[in-house]
């Protein structure tokens, strides 16, 4: 009985120790960042990985970030002809990457002169190389979408690769060189010494032979909670579609479907039937759809669950090639990592609640509300300088059994935050004018919708802005006959915009995001 205790106490403490090494690679990269987008936002995230590529450990960082370097490192890391002191950076959607602006870090971990793991860092980069500011256009091709990077040694045996550090921050063109992105990617560069530091002193500490049992243990531990939480769900086969507005090229009305197979503890999804992809932006490669899903299943398992890989090993996933949610190169997907990802929780969830009517919330708001700007320095009317900003704006969640949805908050795939007033009017020639709840925008029921919001920004100086929006036209739906939340307004000086698009402010401009609400719920009662 004492030996049984004792595993479990060990597990316990080998996880926990794994969690923290995350979580302090994440205060480190945060306190470390210039730009608002990581220091103040929070857009990134932190994670650990077996020798193999698998998930070990991640703080509780972004899930869409998460989610898909689960889905794909080992694909990355099995590719590369390793050495002590490397770290590659990748960016290709279509190798293990999300959209470009997040921008990942790789670096393995030797032990006694063999590979014993890798720690990684992702981190959303405000300036990627695109030509509109930001670097969150309406695009067609994903060239359009910034510079793409496979996966290449930024740090090669320890030694800097400068040339490589000079292409990702433009340090090779003077009137392009920002200093702020050269110190996130050094920040990012920190956060993964400490973290194989970190790692280097847990080998030595337990030896890289009882490591590996541990983590073995953990993923069976991890599997095990999986399959309890799925036996909760009742076998059988569930569908459920919604839309996305429009692509912002002409697209309208973009179908998701999902049929979600449910038996002997195990789940497979099926996107066939999804749009092909599109002409704009919203298509994503199969790693984000993972993420989608890998977060709407682990919603339903225990707080205690540990973030490895075990705990996806019963979820299949398939989507038909060339589709809007499994897409080819050279799709554009800038934002199918943010809008895309956000309408596939809500399919998955709206499948869920066939099955589990009694447990899973309405819709959230089903959008990131992307608003990305700045300037070019040179051109007409940017004062000589240069300047990126980009954020996403939180909204309503949907209610749910027990809590009515919470207002003003950042919704699911994302987990970031709204950028504090101070930091972005001492950063940039912006003022925020407005900034409140959407009285009154959560659907009603038994339980009501969470709020959205009202952002409202002045231009100091003419700006180039993007907006990648969603649920404009299609509001978040509420259950069991709760009304749905209200639909999101974009505005220009009182004046409404489409959910994308693309325009150049001039000072004095005053720009108003009404983020949706959340949907409501009522009471389920089992038809009879």
């Amino acid at each position: 009985m004492y030996r049984k205790v004792s595993e479990k106490v060990e597990l316990s403490i080998f996880c926990s120790r794994l969690e923290s090494l995350c979580d302090e690679m994440g205060a480190l990269l945060q306190k470390a960042a210039f730009s608002p987008n990581i220091k103040d936002r929070l857009d990134f995230s932190c994670a650990v990985f077996d020798k193999g590529g698998a998930l070990a450990s991640q703080a509780a960082h972004i899930p869409v970030h998460l989610g898909s370097m689960a889905y794909a490192m080992t694909d990355i890391v099995n590719q590369i002809d390793w050495q002590e002191g490397d770290t590659i950076v990748v960016n290709d959607p279509f190798l293990g990457g999300t959209h470009l602006p997040d921008v990942t870090l790789i670096t393995p971990v030797f032990f006694q002169c063999e590979l014993q793991g890798f720690v990684a860092n992702r981190a959303h980069h405000a300036n990627i190389g695109a030509d509109r500011p930001g670097s969150m256009p309406i695009t067609q091709h994903l060239e359009e979408e910034g510079i793409v990077v496979a996966p290449t040694k930024l740090v090669l045996a320890g030694i800097l690769q400068q040339e490589v550090m000079n292409y990702l921050t433009g340090a090779e063109s003077l009137a392009a060189r920002n200093p702020i992105i050269a110190g996130d990617f050094y920040a990012q560069l920190s956060a993964n010494q400490l973290g194989a530091k970190r790692l280097v002193e847990l080998f030595n500490s337990v030896g890289a032979d009882a490591f590996s049992r541990q983590l073995q243990r953990l993923n069976n531990y991890g599997t095990r909670i999986a399959q309890q939480s799925l036996k909760h769900i009742p076998n059988g086969t569930y569908y459920f579609e919604d839309v996305l507005d429009d692509d912002g090229l002409g697209s309208t009305e973009i179908p998701i479907r999902v049929k979600l197979e449910v038996a002997n503890e195990r789940v497979r999804l099926d996107f066939s039937g999804s749009s092909p992809q599109v002409t704009g932006n919203l298509n994503c490669p199969l790693s984000v759809v993972a993420a989608a899903v890998f977060y709407c299943f682990r919603c339903l398992m225990p707080r205690y669950t540990p973030a490895c890989a075990g705990v996806f090993s019963c979820i299949e996933i398939s989507a038909p090639l060339a589709s809007l949610v499994n897409a080819e190169r050279p799709a554009a997907v800038a934002a199918g990592n943010v809008e895309t990802s956000s309408r596939i929780v809500d399919v998955v969830f709206g499948a869920l609640a066939q099955a589990l009517p009694e447990r899973i919330p309405a819709a959230s708001q089903g959008t990131m509300n992307n608003i990305a700007m700045g300037a070019r320095s040179g051109k007409p009317g940017s004062k000589g300088r240069a300047w990126d900003y980009y954020e996403t704006l939180g909204g309503g969640s949907g209610a749910g059994p027990s809590n009515d949805g919470l207002s003003g908050y950042q919704t699911h795939m994302t987990n970031t935050l709204n950028t504090p007033v101070e930091s972005i009017e001492s950063h940039f020639p912006l003022r925020i004018e407005g900034y409140a709840l959407r009285r009154n925008s959560g659907g009603g029921g038994t339980r009501k919708g969470g709020d959205g919001i009202v952002r409202t920004y002045r231009f100091l100086e003419q700006t180039e802005v993007s907006l990648i929006t969603e649920r404009r036209a299609h509001a978040p739906w509420g259950l069991h006959g709760a009304d749905e939340g209200e639909k999101g307004v974009n505005l220009l000086n009182g004046k409404p915009l489409d959910g994308k698009v693309e325009f150049t402010a001039v000072a004095g401009d005053c720009l108003s995001l009404c983020t949706p609400g959340g949907g409501g719920w009522n009471t389920y009662l089992e038809k009879e």
